[in-house]
């Protein structure tokens, strides 16, 4: 196991309902009297990234609006209220890392594992969701940070962890990826990446056929998991469980 990649919306931080309620906020802004709800933002989670959710929720409501020629450059205005909603919603440490997250990049860290992103969300929204918990330096924790800055295909094509392997330098199967949602899945395992996946309240009723294992979170001494883990000595996954699971993965493939 030779790098560890992390999704970073409901995977790092259950961010879902900061970013549900930043869309109504946008929405109010803006004078659109638009209000999702939380199982209607929960199918509407289908779709990856912000700006296509909007896209394909205005084709909903309104088709033929929805064709117009000013419709993308709407969209992106809506986008960018909504992205300044969140991040008041995240900064400062508004919103905690899931747990077992920030013990388990310090463990990393220490025994020299490499860590990355692999995210189709906001640089912004990024620095806002992590510049409190791991530092303003945060950046310089993680050897490849993919974003929507830096791949535009949006998962679950594989495109963002192709990028992350290609600046690694490494194969996915070397790798351990970590995902809450189907879409996350698909893309990981299209790239060849084993995929603990940790799902979150929207993404709990997904399918995640081909995951590595399916754990309510990672855990912590202090928030351990209910149940004790196949091949770990605690009851939360450190890196030495990580790397017994990788292995698996490897027994397997030989």
């Amino acid at each position: 196991m030779q790098a560890l990649i992390f999704d970073v919306d409901g995977t790092l931080a259950d961010t879902e309902s900061a970013h549900l309620q930043a869309f109504n906020a946008a929405f109010a802004e803006v004078g659109l009297d638009w209000c999702w709800d939380v199982a209607l933002y929960t199918r509407l989670l289908k779709v990856a990234g912000g700006k296509e959710r909007l896209l394909h929720y205005w084709r909903m409501v309104d088709p033929d609006e929805a064709r117009g020629a000013s419709v993308a450059e709407a969209i992106e205005a809506v986008h960018a209220v909504k992205t300044r909603h969140y991040t008041e919603r995240v900064s400062g440490g508004g919103l905690p890392l899931r747990p077992g997250i920030a013990r388990l990049i310090g463990e990393a860290g220490q025994a020299g594992t490499p860590i990355a992103i692999a995210t189709t969300t906001t640089p912004a929204n990024l620095d806002a969701l992590l510049r409190s918990p791991l530092g303003p330096d945060w950046r310089a924790r993680f050897a490849a940070i993919c974003d929507a800055g830096t791949t535009a295909v949006k998962k679950p094509a594989p495109d963002v962890y192709l990028e992350v392997l290609a600046r690694l330098g490494v194969d996915g199967a070397d790798c351990l990826a970590f995902e809450d949602s189907g879409n996350g899945l698909r893309a990981a395992q299209a790239a060849g990446v084993p995929t603990v996946i940790t799902p979150t309240a929207y993404t709990a009723a997904e399918r995640f056929d081909g995951a590595l294992l399916v754990l309510p979170h990672l855990g912590d001494p202090d928030q351990p998991m209910p149940q004790h883990l196949p091949g770990a000595d605690h009851r939360w996954a450190d890196l030495a469980a990580l790397r017994r699971w990788h292995r698996g993965t490897r027994s397997e493939a030989a």
